[in-house]
């Protein structure tokens, strides 16, 4: 039952991405891969319809079908990087390899010459081509190599250890290091890759936020402005108390790009003359004070003088 589940899911996931996109769905490498999973799903199927239950190879068709974990590649982006490298890393790790194999080709003519001689040699490990270069892959992998050389010491054949050390360092720690440096390398530039991405999509999801915040407060200031049109305030400070009101302490605010919007700066430069009006009218108050502060002190000395001579006449 979850067999049939998972197939008429996949089956209605392609057909509904076909209808939606059938130009561009063919271009992505991820939905070829869904579709040649598909194929392999349908296979043991379609045998069973055509040549019966008792087909030989149907068993071979089973186990290919667990190729179909390979569908959860396309709902992981972490694995989709990994793939990434791995693609990118192709030229590169197939040069390493082509150098890899003349290596070992080199070295496995010089094995059959040295070490597979009829009369003294080892045979079983050097006797041909093939088998030489199955000896030399288990060199390059250190995997038994001092059984290998085991053998070649009590054959007393020179120069075997020579050979055999030459080999591995050339071979171990040289190609297969610098193979595993090259995947290293590409992986390392598709994480950056893929961290950047991720910066970019969060960077992109903000400012949309940005901007519907800023759509929504222009909208506001400027029902705000017709409203004032509309409605007799006694002040645009009143206008704005009453818009106060229906704010509410989790309302965003962008407030650099509110800044520069049209409508603030009209009310701004409204403000700004209005503020200029109240200090010039200010100025001629001070002045006003001024001028009658000097005509108070003009006074002043005369009444203290009549104020001296009265003295003097009562005395």
């Amino acid at each position: 039952t979850s067999e049939i589940m998972f197939v008429s899911i996949c089956t209605c996931e392609f057909f509904m991405k076909v209808y939606v996109d059938p130009i561009h769905y063919w271009k992505d490498g991820y939905n070829l891969l869904d579709v040649i999973i598909l194929i392999i799903i349908f296979i043991p199927y379609s045998l069973r319809e055509i040549q019966g239950n008792y087909y030989p190879y149907l068993n071979i068709a089973d186990g290919i079908q667990s190729l179909r974990v390979l569908k959860l590649i396309t709902y992981s982006r972490g694995i989709r990087t990994l793939i990434t490298a791995l693609g990118q890393t192709v030229y590169t790790v197939a040069s390493v390899l082509i150098l890899f194999f003349v290596l070992m080709y080199i070295f496995a003519i010089l094995g059959f010459c040295l070490f597979g001689v009829p009369e003294k040699g080892d045979q079983d490990n050097w006797g041909n081509l093939a088998v030489a270069f199955f000896t030399l892959f288990s060199l390059a992998t250190v995997d038994g190599w001092t059984d290998l050389q085991e053998q070649l010491d009590n054959r007393n054949l020179v120069l075997s250890r020579a050979f055999t050390i030459i080999f591995i360092l050339l071979a171990s720690f040289i190609f297969l290091n610098m193979f595993v440096g090259v995947m290293i390398m590409h992986t390392e530039d598709s994480i950056k890759k893929f961290e950047r991405d991720l910066m970019l999509e969060r960077h992109m999801t903000l400012m949309e936020e940005k901007q519907v915040i800023l759509r929504r407060q222009q909208e506001d200031v400027s029902r705000l402005m017709q409203t004032r049109k509309s409605v007799d305030y006694k002040s645009f400070s009143e206008l704005v108390g009453n818009f106060k009101k229906t704010l509410r302490h989790t309302d965003p605010m962008v407030l650099d790009d509110f800044g520069t919007s049209m409508p603030f700066i009209d009310v701004y430069l409204s403000t700004l003359d209005n503020q200029d009006t109240t200090i010039y009218r200010l100025q001629e108050l001070y002045y006003e004070i001024v001028h009658v502060l000097g005509l108070m002190l003009e006074d002043l000395p005369q009444k203290k003088q009549s104020w001296s001579l009265e003295n003097i006449d009562e005395k």
